[in-house]
């Protein structure tokens, strides 16, 4: 899974250069997760590894450009930016 996992924090990175390496890997981790979960509670069959990347890369191909913005606003999320050391300016 940490191959997965090293080329989505990648595909963030190239889209959104306000975020560190270290968010950006968390940040996926978390839509990673949030997903697989969030699947199995609505009762599916579970795809594989494949079938999660493709949903991630969609949301990054997407919003990855302002994800950190979401993350802000969202209670869940907001933690990953408060130490503002960690941020790109």
């Amino acid at each position: 899974m940490n191959e997965y996992i090293d080329k989505l924090t990648d595909l963030l990175l190239i889209k959104n250069d306000q975020i560190s390496h270290g968010r950006a890997r968390s940040l996926v981790e978390l839509l990673w997760e949030d997903f697989e979960t969030t699947y199995a509670k609505a009762g599916h069959e579970y795809k594989g590894r494949e079938m999660t990347a493709k949903v991630v890369i969609h949301w990054i191909e997407q919003y990855g450009e302002r994800l950190h913005e979401f993350a802000a606003r969202n209670p869940r999320y907001k933690h990953l930016l408060e130490d503002s050391d960690d941020v790109k300016h």
